[in-house]
């Protein structure tokens, strides 16, 4: 028992050394993701808290916004599975899913839920820089045209299990990349593009105003 109190400390005090950027989906029961666009660093973990309805949070290519990255590359990306938050809000708590970033490429989001991607549920963290033609706002008109949805199969990380580890160094000019089940390097031939499932992000809840972390296999709260 001191063993595991120690560990969770220890794991307490390397998890709050990382930034975590906070985005709440369908805030307010709105078809949003608030922030839909951000800046993060490699190292850094993004947390999606379901606020309301019953949404999912699913990686796709640039130029084909609402169906998975899986489907139209060699990448298998990240998908939350929906993740109900009605039973949850009833108890002061919410559903939420994190991915730890692994380098700066962009990373092209959507909500795989009926028609909500069509009308704007979608998302970009680490939009490029220094290309004008691809941005959320061009992101957004394409996935308005886009006929259907397709939801990404099983929730879970990269490889589909729920809170699969994913690793890797990413590659510098290829596809919308991430991190593939057991640590291995996946390549691809559009945007780079690499981020890491580091918790069970499916299921899980959190208070609002705390931060549910699960690194190397222990849970661990930070404040």
């Amino acid at each position: 028992m001191q063993f595991t109190t120690l560990a969770l400390a220890a794991l307490a005090s390397v998890a709050s050394a990382q930034k975590t950027w906070s985005v709440a989906v369908a805030m307010n029961g709105s078809l949003t993701f608030s922030p839909n666009k951000l800046v993060a660093q490699p190292g850094e973990f993004v947390q999606f808290q379901f606020h309301a309805g019953n949404h999912t949070v699913t990686q796709s290519t640039f130029d084909k916004p609402c169906e998975p990255i899986g489907q139209n590359s060699n990448v298998t990306g990240f998908h939350s599975g929906f993740l109900p938050a009605a039973a949850s809000a009833e108890m002061g708590m919410f559903p939420t899913y994190t991915i730890q970033i692994n380098n700066t490429g962009p990373l092209w989001l959507y909500c795989a839920q009926g028609k909500h991607c069509g009308n704007g549920m979608v998302m970009v963290i680490n939009e490029p820089a220094t290309n004008p033609n691809r941005t959320l706002d061009s992101f957004k008109s394409l996935a308005a045209t886009a006929q259907g949805v397709t939801t990404g199969g099983g929730a879970g990380g990269a490889g589909g299990g729920a809170g699969g580890a994913a690793g890797g160094a990413g590659g510098s000019t290829g596809g919308d990349q991430t991190g593939s089940t057991g640590g291995t390097t996946p390549t691809g031939t559009d945007d780079a593009a690499q981020a890491t499932i580091s918790t069970a992000g499916a299921g899980a809840l959190t208070v609002p105003g705390v931060v549910a972390l699960v690194v190397a296999g222990v849970a661990a709260l930070v404040l």
